[in-house]
C-alpha cells in the first residue's frame, strides 16, 4: 500500500465557531494540500474538533445544553465553514467518535505496559480555559501565562514519564533540521526542553465527560493527551493499514500549542509507543487585531466569510472571487516568525494593489491586446528569453517556498510573474510593435499569455476559483499538473481567448473627510437672492432618439502625449473598435480603465483633440472638483448593447 502525503491541522476546541485566526491554520494546510496534489501526490488532509475536557463540559452547562448536544452543534459549524472557504479536507475527526476513543485507550495501555505511565498525586494550578497545568513559578499576577484564571487542583492521577524523553527529543531535533519550523520556533522549543522536562499529569478525576482511563473509570484521560492522539486515530491505528497515512509529512498549528504540546509531549508519546514521528511541525505566529490575539473572549473576532461578503458588496466582484481574495490575504500575510496585524484597511489595500492592479490589470491588458493585434487568437512562435526566465524563476521560488511551508513566500512567487508581466508590457509596448509591423509582435503576445497561464497555475493552490476564471478567459482547461506550468505545451496556438472580463473590480478607497470644527458663526447680512435658474428647453422623445448610446469595453488606454488631461482609448462596441479621446486623466489611470465597460455616444461627429481623432464620447458625471465619474452598467452587459 503506497504512502499518502498526510497533512494535519490541530483539532479545534468546540467552545466557539471558527474565526480568521483558526482559518489561517486551516488555509495553510489547504494550500499545502492543493500544491501537493498538483505535484501529483496522493494527499490525506485531516482536520477536526476537540470535544472532550472540562472546559467543554462547563461551556455546555453554561449554554443550558448537554455536552453531546453542545459539541454536535459547534462541530457542525466547523464542517460548514471550511467548505465555504474552499477548504477541501479528506477527513474530519471528532474526539467523541468511537475510533478516537479506541485509539486513545490503546495508546494509554501500550505506554502503561512499557512502563512509561505511573500513578501518583498531583497538586498545582490548572487553567481550565487552556486545559493546562502550571507551576507556581509559571503564574503571572496570579493568572496563567495566557492571562486566564487558574484553580488549585489536588488529585490522585496518572503521570507520563516525559522526563525520560528529553535527550531522545534533543537528538531527534538535532538530526532533523526541518522537524520544527520556522527556525525561530525551533529555538524556542530547544530552550524549553533544555530547561528540563518534567513528568506530566495525564488524567483527571472523571467529571462525567471524557475518555475513561483503561481499567479505571474514576479517571478520564487528560484532554491534551487525548486530543493529540487524533492524528493517529484518523489513520486507523491501532488497526492494520495505518501505515499508509502515518507519519504525517506536515502538521500545521499556531505557535501557542507548539512548544509545550506538539513539539515535546506529542513526539515523546510517539517515541513511547514506538510510532514514527511526523516529518515537520510548523508553528506559525498569530494574526492580531491591534495588539491582541484574535479570540472570541476578547470580542475582536473577524469572521472570514463576513469579510468576503463585504468585499463582494463593496467591490462588485463575484462571491467566489471575494472568498479567493480572503484566501489570498491570509496566505500572503501568513505570519511565521513574528505576529501580523489584521485591519480592514490593510485587507482592502492588498486587494487593490495585488489583485485589482497587478493580477487584474495584467489579465485585462493581455487579453485586450490579443484581440486588438491578433484577432483574439493565441499566436504561435517562441516565448522571449526574459519572459521564459521570469516564468522559470517564479516557479522555482514557489517550489522552494513550499519545501519549508512558507505559504507567504509562495503567494509572493505566484504574483512575481504577474508583476513581471505588467513591466514587460510597458517595456515591449505591443502597440508600438503593431504600429511598426514589427515581426516580434507575435512572440511578445505569446510571452504575455504564457505569463498569464503560468500565474493561473501558481495561484491555483491559493485562489482556485480565480485560477479557473483565468483559464476560462484564456479558452483553456484548468492547469493542474505541476510540470505543465510554464511549458509551451500549456499554451496551444490557435485557441481563441475571450474578451477581458474584469475579475477584480477596484475598491474605492477614498475616505470621507471628517467635518471641520467650525467656530460659532457670526450674524451675516441676508444674501442677495440668486436669479431663478433658466428653464432648459424641453425636447421630445424623437429628439432624444437621435442620440445613439451603446455599451463598450476599453481594450487599451494610454495618456495622450502632450496633454495632462486626456486619455486615448481603444474601445470595442459590438463588432466595431473605436478610438476615443476623453478628458478623464485626472480621475483615472490606464490601469483603471482597461477591461472596464463604458457608455459611448456612437453617433457623435468625429473630432480631433490635440491632433488625435476621437470617434465618440464617453458618458460621465462630474464630481465636486469638476472631474469625471464614468458611467457604466450596474452589471456586465454584452458589448454593443443599446442604451435607452
Amino acid at each position: 500500500m503506497s504512502k499518502k502525503y498526510t497533512i494535519t491541522t490541530p483539532i479545534y476546541y468546540v467552545n466557539s465557531v471558527p474565526h480568521i485566526g483558526t482559518a489561517l491554520t486551516t488555509l495553510a494546510a489547504d494550500v499545502t494540500s492543493r500544491y501537493q496534489k498538483i505535484r501529483g501526490r496522493d494527499v490525506f488532509f485531516l482536520t477536526g474538533t476537540d470535544e472532550n475536557g472540562l472546559k467543554v463540559k462547563e461551556a455546555a452547562e453554561k449554554a443550558g445544553k448537554s455536552p453531546m448536544d453542545f459539541v454536535d452543534e459547534i462541530s457542525s459549524k466547523f464542517k460548514e465553514i471550511w467548505p465555504g472557504l474552499y477548504i477541501e479536507f479528506d477527513d474530519f475527526i471528532r474526539t467523541t467518535e468511537p475510533r478516537h476513543r479506541e485509539a486513545v485507550q490503546a495508546f494509554f495501555s501500550i505506554l502503561q505496559e512499557k512502563g512509561h505511565i505511573y500513578s501518583g498525586s498531583y497538586e498545582g494550578w490548572y487553567d481550565v480555559s487552556s486545559e493546562t497545568f502550571f507551576k507556581e513559578s509559571d503564574l503571572v499576577d496570579g493568572l496563567s501565562p495566557d492571562g486566564n484564571e487558574v484553580r488549585w487542583v489536588k488529585e490522585d492521577n496518572y503521570f507520563f514519564r516525559m522526563s525520560a524523553f528529553q535527550e531522545p527529543l534533543l537528538a531527534h531535533i538535532e538530526a532533523n533540521p526541518n522537524f520544527i519550523l520556522p527556525e525561530s520556533r525551533k529555538n524556542e522549543v530547544l530552550s524549553f526542553i533544555k530547561q528540563g522536562l518534567r513528568d506530566v499529569c495525564i488524567s483527571r478525576a472523571n467529571p462525567g465527560w471524557g475518555i475513561p482511563v483503561p481499567g479505571d473509570d474514576s479517571q478520564v484521560v487528560y484532554v491534551w493527551f487525548d486530543a493529540l492522539i487524533n492524528y493517529v486515530a484518523a489513520t486507523g491505528w491501532p488497526n492494520p493499514g495505518w501505515e499508509s497515512r502515518w507519519p504525517a509529512e506536515v502538521q500545521w498549528m499556531g505557535k501557542d500549542i507548539l512548544t509545550r504540546f506538539h513539539a515535546t509531549l506529542w513526539p515523546a508519546m510517539l517515541m513511547g509507543v514506538e510510532l514514527p514521528l511526523p516529518e515537520a511541525l510548523v508553528g506559525h505566529a498569530w494574526l492580531m487585531s491591534g495588539t491582541e490575539k484574535i479570540s472570541k473572549s476578547k470580542g475582536n473576532v473577524v469572521a472570514p466569510l463576513d469579510v468576503a461578503t463585504s468585499l463582494a458588496t463593496r467591490a462588485g466582484c463575484t462571491p467566489e472571487v471575494a472568498i479567493d481574495a480572503v484566501r489570498y490575504y491570509m496566505a500572503s500575510v501568513m505570519p511565521m516568525d513574528t505576529d501580523a496585524t489584521y485591519t480592514h484597511d490593510e485587507f482592502d489595500r492588498l486587494y487593490n494593489t495585488d489583485l485589482a492592479n497587478d493580477l487584474g490589470n495584467a489579465l485585462n491588458r493581455s487579453l485586450a491586446m490579443s484581440h486588438k493585434f491578433v484577432d483574439g487568437v493565441i499566436p504561435g512562435g517562441v516565448v522571449e528569453t526574459d519572459a521564459a526566465q521570469a516564468i522559470d524563476d517564479a516557479k522555482a521560488k514557489f517550489d522552494k517556498a513550499m519545501v519549508t511551508f512558507r505559504v507567504d513566500h509562495a503567494a509572493d512567487a505566484a504574483l512575481s510573474v504577474v508583476r513581471f508581466l505588467n513591466k514587460y508590457i510597458d517595456t515591449r509596448a505591443p502597440w508600438a510593435l503593431a504600429k511598426n509591423s514589427d515581426p516580434a509582435l507575435h512572440a511578445v503576445l505569446r510571452s504575455m499569455l504564457l505569463c498569464l497561464r503560468t500565474a493561473e497555475g501558481l495561484i491555483r493552490p491559493i485562489m482556485p476559483k480565480t485560477a479557473d476564471a483565468i483559464a476560462a478567459q484564456l479558452g483553456l482547461p484548468s492547469l493542474t499538473i505541476w510540470d505543465a506550468i510554464g511549458s509551451e505545451e500549456s499554451l496551444p496556438a490557435g485557441v481563441k481567448v475571450s474578451l477581458p472580463q474584469p475579475i477584480f473590480p477596484r475598491l474605492d478607497l477614498t475616505k470621507k473627510q471628517e467635518p471641520k470644527k467650525m467656530d460659532t458663526p457670526k450674524p451675516q447680512p441676508a444674501p442677495t437672492p440668486a436669479p431663478a435658474p433658466e428653464v432648459p428647453t424641453e425636447i421630445t422623445i424623437d429628439d432624444f432618439a437621435k442620440v445613439k448610446l451603446k455599451v463598450g469595453r476599453v481594450l487599451e488606454a494610454e495618456p495622450l502625449e502632450g496633454s495632462d488631461k486626456l486619455m486615448k482609448l481603444q474601445v470595442v462596441i459590438g463588432e466595431e473598435k473605436r478610438q476615443i479621446v476623453a478628458g478623464i486623466r485626472k480621475n483615472y489611470t490606464a490601469e483603471d480603465l482597461i477591461g472596464r465597460q463604458v457608455i459611448v455616444c456612437v453617433n457623435l461627429k468625429p473630432a480631433k483633440l490635440r491632433g488625435t481623432e476621437s470617434q465618440g464620447m464617453l458618458l460621465a458625471a462630474t464630481d465636486t472638483d469638476g472631474g469625471a465619474i464614468l458611467l457604466q452598467p450596474d452589471r456586465e452587459a454584452p458589448e454593443g448593447t443599446g442604451v435607452r
